[in-house]
């Protein structure tokens, strides 16, 4: 398979900036493999995101911050010292948390915690205060003894400065009600409209306000390649489609079946070829395309090898896959996949989440969950099978993507496939 060359590839974080430049488009460019589609598949079903790993299993991570307090009129310069008696380039991994709080603003097991210790306290917490309760930072970062000589030295505080650990959440809040609830059993907590667990909510919901009017229009493309590639017996009922959403309107890129059980693996003793995948296959029909347009312009002969068995089977076998290969892409420009939109009958397995990412895959939507081998959802896997990968967003790899799970409405069910199937 010939993949075009990438221009300029972010490989520091997500593509997102395709999401934030383009307008909501609701123009489908006409196209004879869709149109008899439109008039009952659009606005169909209803799509749900993905949540990454951490949404699902790291948002009520707890550590322990240190906190202490101070006349209002010194609070200025008690965040100075505390600043410099930090390790140096140690910032602020609680920025979620108010750094100030007044007596009354604290959680009331707080309150009445801070005014039972001492006689100051007591006085602190019962009469109009003019002290304020300031926050040091997460405790492993700091030196208790550092930290009270910086604060001894300051004129107003208490002879012995008052210094305790509190437990509060390590990560922002994801909504303003979690943030209230926070506020309100740890610290006052600021809710910022982010999320640090995974793509921001106006992300996603902008994202899905572009996609929600033909998403089932494109599912159903997928389901109707996907009867055609086990109706002709050469792979399970899946299929894949891929197009692309731009200022022009949303074209059709590529489809593709599935193909596992074409040439038998060349007699190669496997039961089924993973590299014929119907998203794998797909995704290289769009490499094909490109590297047919530069070929043209460049004057070279656009030539194919002559293989006995080809391992990706990705020239178009099916008939549908053949009237879309014949299409020109609509933009020869950029790298792979970079910001298109792919539509799947089931989630795809690991092998081809990993294809989708290196391709630059922009979303992803697939109709049938496959919580066994799927690669893209977080959800843990039943029967004590392992946690879910959440490939479509973890910090760790260097692409992320939006995805949802596409409720079925209108679309007829697909021949059933083993739970333990990879797509």
């Amino acid at each position: 398979m010939e993949v075009a060359q990438p221009s300029q590839v972010d490989t520091t974080g997500p593509a997102m900036e395709t999401h934030k430049r383009l307008p909501k488009v609701q123009h489908i460019v006409p196209n004879h493999l869709v149109d008899d589609l439109k008039p009952q598949h659009l606005n169909r079903g209803v799509l749900i995101p993905l949540k990454t790993t951490q949404e699902v299993r790291q948002d009520h991570t707890i550590v322990h911050a240190l906190i202490t307090r101070a006349p209002t009129k010194s609070a200025n310069e008690v965040i100075g010292a505390l600043r410099e008696s930090q390790a140096e380039g140690n910032g602020n991994t609680l920025p979620h948390l108010r750094r100030c709080a007044k007596p009354a603003d604290l959680p009331a097991h707080l309150k009445t915690q801070f005014m039972n210790d001492t006689p100051i306290g007591r006085q602190i917490h019962t009469s109009k205060s003019n002290w304020i309760y300031i926050i040091v930072g997460e405790a492993k970062d700091f030196s208790n003894e550092q930290v009270v000589a910086s604060l001894s030295a300051i004129e107003g505080l208490e002879q012995e400065p008052f210094l305790t650990t509190i437990p509060v959440p390590l990560l922002a809040p994801t909504s303003q009600v979690q943030a209230a609830m926070w506020s309100s059993q740890f610290w006052p907590t600021v809710y910022r409209k982010n999320n640090p667990l995974g793509p921001h909510p106006s992300m996603v919901a902008r994202g899905t306000d572009e996609i929600k009017e033909d998403a089932s229009l494109w599912i159903t493309l997928a389901h109707r390649v996907a009867v055609q590639a086990k109706e002709s017996g050469i792979g399970e009922a899946m299929g894949a489609v891929v197009i692309q959403r731009s200022e022009n309107g949303t074209e059709l890129v590529a489809l593709a079946g599935d193909a596992r059980w074409h040439q038998e693996c060349g007699g190669l003793g496997l039961p089924s070829n993973p590299m014929t995948h119907c998203v794998l296959r797909a995704i290289s029909m769009v490499a094909q395309k490109l590297v047919r347009h530069e070929r043209r312009a460049a004057g070279i002969p656009i030539t194919k090898p002559n293989l006995e068995y080809d391992a990706f089977q990705d020239s178009p076998l099916l008939e549908l896959e053949k009237q879309c290969f014949e299409q020109e892409h609509p933009s020869q420009d950029g790298y792979l996949c970079h910001g298109l939109e792919l539509y799947v009958t089931h989630e795809p397995c690991v092998e081809c989440s990993m294809g989708i990412l290196h391709s630059r895959m922009g979303k992803v939507v697939f109709c049938k969950h496959m919580p066994r081998t799927g690669g893209l959802s977080s959800d843990d896997r039943p029967d004590g099978g392992g946690r879910g990968l959440g490939l479509f967003w973890r910090r760790e790899l260097n692409w992320s993507l939006l995805a949802w799970e596409w409720e079925r409405d209108g679309v007829p069910d697909l021949p059933d496939v083993d739970p333990t199937t990879h797509v």
